[in-house]
């Protein structure tokens, strides 16, 4: 049996510990079967109770049994927001990751000591966007890892190439990107809505609300599933500080030019979702030098690659 303490300073030179009747252990299996011991604590303090309270966790990974992870709350992170971070799949997510074979805790050289959790952003009932810091030191040297995450899970982009009267183009979404502060040309794309992992839907149902163009599933290619398995067949474009990969579709068809007339500077988006999205088509020769986004770059290596080595079906005509 556990037991919960409250720790509660009476004034800087009285202190007196409670403890409160036993609570028990919740034990959670993650989908990969890891099994995680969880503890939950608060500290609190008569003198200012808002500022100092403190929510803890500890679980048990099964890469570092008998080296417990201490999971924090920083100041300023509510208990429910604090919970909804440590359930979330964003989270077990990344538990999951470091376990695997090619993980961080794989080889016994490093070891997670304590998790950070700084912020929290909820998207209606799920958590959208977390931010964490993780302790993590090399044994051998004993210096820490830099490890602090922006995760957001997994996201889909799509490649959309139009042929008309001989010419290939590619389309794309002109959007307002607050963190950089400007307007970007990209590929259509969004994050998954959900833990089903549904790649494919996502990707089909993005071009469709940001482009206006629904595609048949039956056409549309996994360009990431062409790499070697070992890199889990995703795309990375910034894991130095966020958990981020993106599955790269190609979409090609065969088009009027009236559609091509169309689509250009069409105004589109989900405009309750704050979506304020204008449509461009560029030539396909140019797009490489038309646009900063990286989905739409590395879709651009991956499609050449693939064509080069013969590894995609001719287009239906």
């Amino acid at each position: 049996m556990q037991h919960l303490a409250f720790h509660i300073s009476l004034s800087p030179r009285h202190f007196k510990k409670f403890t409160l009747p036993t609570v028990p252990i919740l034990l959670h299996t993650l989908s990969h079967g890891t099994r995680i011991r969880r503890t939950y604590s608060t500290k609190m303090s008569t003198e200012s109770p808002s500022s100092s309270r403190q929510f803890t966790h500890i679980i048990n990974l099964p890469r570092q049994l008998g080296q417990p992870v201490d999971v924090v709350a920083a100041p300023g992170v509510s208990n429910s927001d604090f919970r909804n971070a440590i359930e979330s799949s964003l989270f077990k997510q990344w538990l999951k990751n470091i376990q695997t074979d090619t993980g961080l805790l794989a080889n016994g050289g490093m070891l997670l000591k304590q998790v950070l959790i700084q912020g929290v952003d909820m998207f209606g009932k799920r958590v959208g966007f977390l931010k964490f810091k993780a302790d993590i030191f090399d044994k051998e040297t004993g210096n820490k890892v830099p490890g602090i995450v922006f995760a957001r899970g997994p996201a889909v982009a799509v490649l959309v190439l139009l042929v008309s009267e001989g010419e290939t183009y590619a389309v794309l979404t002109e959007q307002v990107r607050v963190p950089v502060g400007r307007l970007i040309l990209e590929l259509p794309a969004g994050m998954l809505d959900d833990d089903k992992g549904d790649f494919l839907g996502t990707a089909v149902r993005e071009v469709q609300e940001e482009i206006g163009i629904h595609l048949n599933l039956d056409d549309v290619i996994d360009l990431t599933a062409l790499l070697d398995p070992s890199t889990g067949c995703r795309a990375f474009p910034s894991p130095g500080g966020c958990d981020e990969e993106i599955s790269l579709f190609l979409y090609r068809g065969n088009v009027s030019k009236e559609v091509i007339t169309q689509l250009q500077g069409k105004q589109t988006g989900l405009r309750d979702h704050g979506e304020l999205i204008k449509v461009h088509v560029v030539p396909y020769q140019k797009l490489w030098r038309a646009t900063a986004d990286a989905k739409a770059l590395m879709a651009i290596a991956l499609y050449e690659m693939a064509q080069r080595e013969g590894l995609l079906p001719p287009l239906k005509i």
